[in-house]
């Protein structure tokens, strides 16, 4: 594939751009035998003696407005990098956190953000260990940005990956999607709807953990954040030898993103979230796993999605509200920037 000439938002939508960018230019050069794992956390500690493996994780917030409505931020930068570590079978232990600050932010504003930071990190059982500071000069920012690293801890025996996967196994996630885009293009204020929705974004550490503790039986897992549902799963199945079929009826959705979604155009399969996991286990375990995550807040809207196949190879495919079939791609453009 010939190199694009220039950087474009798109690359930073999580869909085919931003996965070609990756593999072509920053895996290219950096290629590991840990990162070319390629997961939310990196399993960077193998270590013959002791029961766990160190993983580690890294992550920048840029989103635009700073504050939304159910979070802010402060909140996405904190959860954000605990799910990743989540989402691997680690407990997330300490995080860094970096301030890139505009000339002229508002005390009060970083006070605030700060402030709810803290309270996640404190709620979550996590240490903020270290950190850093810049301020530029106006206009060379957005008023804030924030980079987040996390450390944890994953049972060595504890073994996820798309290698694991196989057909017949169940895919779930934890519930409704799309609130998380949703809540930010509302906030930026350029269109007049009066519905009410809020961020989905929290620290899936607890959810995850009660689910590993009543199965073995989990193959797979990952937050479906920038590139949605859609775009996650594409992953999953890339240059696999097998595919996923997921049935439309089956995948929660509010009404009222449907209605905003019919109205702008959008599909919620593509839409970002930050409170949800998708989580791929046997057959055998599905039932279990489902009732353990509807008995947790996080997880009471809970449901089975789909199941991996033998064929298509590669592909995701839809099964519709009417009966058909349609080949589910990865997200190829961009539908909002700066989302988180």
């Amino acid at each position: 594939m010939a190199q694009p000439s220039q950087i474009l938002l798109a690359h930073g939508s999580g869909g085919r751009l931003m996965h070609d960018l990756i593999h072509e230019l920053f895996q290219h050069h950096f290629s590991n035998d840990i990162l070319d794992e390629l997961t939310d956390s990196a399993v960077i500690s193998k270590l013959p003696d002791g029961d766990y493996d160190i993983c580690f994780t890294t992550d920048s917030y840029v989103v635009n407005p700073l504050f939304f409505p159910g979070g802010d931020i402060g909140k996405l930068a904190v959860c954000g990098t605990v799910n990743d570590l989540a989402v691997v079978g680690a407990q997330p232990l300490y995080i860094s956190c970096g301030f890139i600050i505009e000339e002229g932010l508002d005390y009060d504003t970083l006070a605030k953000i700060v402030e709810s930071m803290a309270e996640v990190a404190k709620r979550e059982g996590i240490k903020i260990v270290t950190g850093d500071t810049k301020v530029v000069e106006k206009r060379s920012a957005d008023k804030l940005f924030i980079n987040t690293s996390g450390i944890g801890l994953k049972p060595k025996q504890l073994q996820l990956g798309t290698q694991y996967v196989r057909p017949g196994d169940k895919v779930i996630i934890n519930g409704t999607i799309g609130e998380h885009e949703l809540a930010i293009l509302l906030a930026r204020g350029e269109f007049e709807f009066e519905a009410r929705i809020q961020t989905d974004c929290a620290a899936l550490t607890g959810l995850i953990q009660d689910v590993l503790k009543v199965t073995d039986k989990v193959k797979f897992m990952r937050d479906p954040t920038r590139g949605g549902l859609a775009t996650t799963l594409n992953e999953l199945v890339s240059g696999m030898g097998f595919g996923i079929l997921i049935h439309e009826t089956r995948i929660p959705v509010r009404d009222e993103v449907r209605a905003i979604c019919e109205i702008l155009g959008y599909d919620p399969l593509y839409l970002a979230n930050e409170g949800k996991v998708v989580i791929v286990v046997a057959q055998e375990a599905a039932e279990p796993v489902l009732q353990v995550m509807r008995e947790h807040p996080l997880g009471k809207d809970s449901q089975i999605i789909g199941e991996v196949i033998d064929e298509p190879k590669g592909k995701v495919i839809l099964r519709t509200e009417i009966g058909g079939h349609r080949i589910i791609d990865m997200l190829t453009g961009v539908q909002l920037p700066r989302i988180c």
